[in-house]
């Protein structure tokens, strides 16, 4: 069963443009994008930087530093340098609120 805690505000975030929080000691990034909103882990899984500095385009977030995407539904990288996924997260919008789960309870 998922945990879901308050990440932020909807109204906190802006269209395609990603918003860094931690929740439960995880780097999560945060996008509002194509009508939905998305969680996926900060940290690029090619060189240990934040992925919320980077652009978003087509439902990925890219990496500012090599330039690998992920997509954001998935946390597939679509090209090198990166080849491993990064994780994604379940979210959950109530009235003006961001919930996010980064943990799974047995």
């Amino acid at each position: 069963m998922s945990v879901f805690v308050k990440a932020c505000a909807l109204s906190e975030l802006e269209e395609d443009t990603p918003k860094r929080v931690e929740l439960d000691g995880t780097p999560v990034s945060l996008v509002k994008t194509e009508g939905e909103v998305f969680a996926i882990h900060d940290i690029c899984s090619h060189a240990n930087v934040s992925l919320s500095e980077g652009e978003v385009e087509d439902c990925q977030i890219e990496c500012w530093l090599h330039g690998s995407a992920f997509d954001l539904r998935t946390g597939k990288p679509s090209g090198l340098p990166a080849t491993r996924p990064v994780p994604v997260y379940p979210v959950q919008i109530e009235g003006d609120d961001v919930l996010v789960s980064v943990t799974q309870e047995s």
